[in-house]
């Protein structure tokens, strides 16, 4: 308990240093997941590979907001900013300029895989610390669940603009859209077999995603398992009133 209080009173000292309020988990954790959803749909509205560099900024937006929640240290915070605004800087004047090319493509693209690779790393490392079977930990498994599909997404985006080969030869074109509608068949290996990568490198990643989605359903049902015992130990553990 008391390494609780002072973890908790460590995270506002932080949040004050920045100037920043306190967000609360269920409602920061809502926001995540609309902001997945919309830039899932921009991403998914792509008919070609290149990714959409609205969908960027709204997954850099994510990151502050996961960043927030899950109390990240100061420093790697700070290097995270500079981070991601130098990326969403480059973004926009990217955009602005209407600058287009595969080169830049690809940068986006890996920057948007990096972005969706420590969000989910940070949401599963605060929410193991916890204890409790409550909403936020059913969002927090949700989102966390949402950025690992979206992540191997942008895996497969990334091999097919370093490509000469399509992703999935002549099955179906090889568009984000595609890719994320695979991505997440293959997560919760549904596997409709309408697409099928061709290559070795994207017969890889879909193993290593297939295996993923499976570990990480079987850790977060044990994660809402866990916190359920603990709210039944707490509470046959309290001591009862006794009436005179």
């Amino acid at each position: 308990m008391t390494t609780t209080r002072r973890s908790s009173s460590a995270a506002r000292a932080r949040r004050s240093r920045w100037g920043i309020g306190e967000i609360d988990g269920v409602a920061g954790y809502a926001l995540v997941i609309v902001l997945l959803v919309a830039s899932y749909a921009l991403s998914a509205a792509q008919r070609t590979p290149d990714p959409s560099p609205l969908a960027f900024l709204i997954i850099l937006v994510t990151v502050a907001v996961v960043f927030r929640i899950t109390d990240v240290r100061t420093a790697v915070q700070r290097a995270s900013w500079v981070i991601l605004a130098v990326s969403a800087a480059v973004t926009i004047a990217a955009s602005l300029l209407g600058a287009k090319g595969q080169v830049l493509d690809i940068l986006l693209s890996a920057a948007t895989l990096l972005a969706l690779l420590v969000s989910p790393t940070a949401i599963i490392g605060h929410q193991v610390k916890r204890r409790g079977l409550n909403l936020e930990a059913l969002l927090a498994t949700i989102a966390a669940y949402v950025l690992v599909g979206l992540f191997f997404a942008f895996a497969f985006n990334l091999l097919a603009l370093v490509s000469q080969a399509p992703l999935f030869g002549d099955a179906g074109e090889d568009s984000l859209a595609n890719q994320l509608f695979f991505s997440f068949t293959t997560l919760t290996t549904t596997g409709y077999g309408n697409l099928v990568p061709v290559g070795a490198n994207g017969q890889a990643i879909a193993v290593i995603e297939a295996i993923t989605g499976q570990l990480f359903l079987i850790t977060a049902v044990a994660r809402i398992m866990r916190g359920a015992s603990g709210m039944r130990t707490a509470d046959q553990s309290a001591p009862t009133k006794e009436t005179p």
